[in-house]
């Protein structure tokens, strides 16, 4: 069978960049990292070309594809105009490599089975990463203060995103859950990193979004995220118990704008002087304008901000900064990097399919609650969720581990909503309805599942097993850790993928 070693497949595909390290000294530590992608590109190469294809069009899957397509091969375009160092052009590319290679082995029409092994390999993926970072974070700095910086681990918001999900949608709850995004709770208080504290309020409320169908409801999920709330006050009281040292640079962070002599924070003058430079340098000239400076393009800090950071750098040291590493706002790098030809394109059309499966998952959770994939499609919403919400303080597709990541959430978030769109109802627009008068019946959708047809049609539809929907969601995790396996062998003729 050529599908025999798919899981061996998934599995290397996700777990050895999840070791993936920051090496102290930056001129040393190539050859290992280099070993760790060697199996992710070759195991997901395997899968690729072994997964099944869609056999029906979908406008969102080929916009999505095109977009993500164009952002890496234009970029050898502004390669070839800029000619920057080939060193440095290919380690900013491998992250967004990956994020294309996750994105079209996931995007594929997978058997419920094959999703499953997925989402699981994701989970652990992520729980590993954490352990390591936090752990090999501490052995290579000195302190705490020093350690902040090499302990958050690059898809800690990730592995948030979907325990949300967990928790505020499917309302589980286990001791093992709990414990994981306490840990995580615990490592984003201990780095002190204010942005990835917003960035886990805003999934929250992503989460309360996804539950809540209507304006009407979110009180009554506010209601029941008080056990979540629970969890992560007592993760905040412990630590500012047990660390006071935190608690007080917690205060520092929040108030450094009081102890400047400007009276603005640094971090974020840091932040837009890299961005005015970055703008500055794009819009140049047209030919950059249209096709950017190219990924490992130097840029520094914008002169402009040097009065802002009087007191905190000199001025020496600020014209010393110069920088080549995907800059740290991804919105803004993109442009400078691909400029309006190549850039711009796959952010925004990722963030509109973000939308649309936003609002087409409201949607099917009222009008087809028990569908199966349903769960599938909300997690897959919630994890590359977790993408927009990084970039407040940090470039997502910087790292690789999370540039493989959030391209497998995107491929599983696309590939599931093309499945569920030709089965499930579409939206009706219907027009205002005066008091007086019923409300009209729903038009006759044909070719697609009406609602309260039964759950038994919806899976015959999605082209999926009765056996494995009616037991789609009764693990303890969902499809993250399944308690049970569907049988392989029920059926040998139907090869698996």
């Amino acid at each position: 069978m050529r599908h025999q070693y798919a899981t061996l497949w998934i599995w290397l595909f996700l777990l050895p960049l999840a070791l993936d390290y920051k090496a102290p000294d930056a001129n040393v530590g190539h050859f290992v990292q280099f070993i760790f992608v060697i199996p992710v590109i070759a195991a997901g190469i395997a899968l690729a070309l072994v997964a099944p294809r869609f056999h029906n069009g979908s406008r969102l899957r080929s916009v999505v594809t095109f977009s993500v397509l164009l952002c890496v091969l234009g970029s050898i375009v502004a390669q070839f105009v800029q000619d920057n160092d080939t060193g440095n052009y290919l380690r900013v590319l491998l992250p967004f490599l990956l994020f294309l290679l996750g994105y079209l082995v996931a995007c594929r029409p997978w058997s419920e089975y094959r999703i499953a092994q997925f989402e699981k390999a994701l989970f652990v993926a992520n729980v590993i990463c954490l352990l390591f970072t936090f752990v090999y974070g501490l052995a290579t700095s000195g302190d705490l203060e020093d350690a902040r910086f090499r302990i958050i681990s690059v898809t800690l918001l990730g592995l948030q995103a979907v325990l949300l999900h967990e928790f505020v949608v499917a309302r589980r709850f286990s001791f093992f859950t709990v414990a994981v995004f306490s840990v995580s709770v615990i490592v984003e208080l201990l780095s002190v990193t204010r942005s990835l504290l917003v960035g886990t309020v805003l999934l929250f409320l992503i989460a309360m979004a996804l539950s809540a169908p209507s304006i009407q409801l979110i009180w009554r999920t506010a209601a029941r995220s008080v056990m979540t709330g629970a969890v992560l006050a007592a993760v905040v009281g412990i630590v500012a118990v047990s660390f006071p040292a935190v608690t007080e640079h917690w205060t520092q962070r929040i108030f450094a704008s009081e102890e400047t002599v400007t009276g603005k924070d640094p971090t974020t003058i840091t932040r837009l002087a890299e961005m005015r430079d970055q703008y500055d340098q794009v819009t140049s000239s047209p030919e950059t304008l249209l096709f950017g400076e190219g990924y490992g393009h130097y840029y520094r800090y914008s002169p402009v901000y040097l009065p802002d950071l009087a007191g905190q750098i000199s001025e020496k040291d600020f014209y010393a900064i110069n920088e080549w590493p995907a800059g740290h706002n991804f919105w803004v790098y993109q442009l400078f990097a691909g400029g309006l030809l190549f850039g711009i394109a796959m952010p925004l059309a990722t963030l509109a399919a973000l939308a649309i499966c936003f609002f087409s998952y409201r949607y099917w959770r009222v009008v087809v609650p028990d569908a199966p994939m349903l769960p599938v499609l909300g997690r897959a919403i919630m994890l590359f969720a977790a993408l927009p919400a990084t970039s407040i303080g940090g470039n997502p597709l910087g790292p690789r581990f999370s540039g493989l990541i959030f391209g497998i959430a995107l491929g599983l978030m696309i590939a599931t909503h093309a499945r569920l769109q030709r089965a499930l109802p579409a939206r009706v627009k219907r027009a205002p309805t005066p008091p007086h008068l019923q409300p009209a019946a729903m038009p006759e959708l044909p070719g697609r599942i009406q609602p309260g047809m039964g759950r038994a049609d919806l899976a015959t539809t999605l082209g999926m097993s009765h056996a494995a929907s009616t037991t789609s969601g009764s693990s303890q995790f969902g499809a993250l850790v399944s308690r049970t396996t569907p049988t392989q062998n029920a059926n040998r003729r139907n090869i698996v993928r």
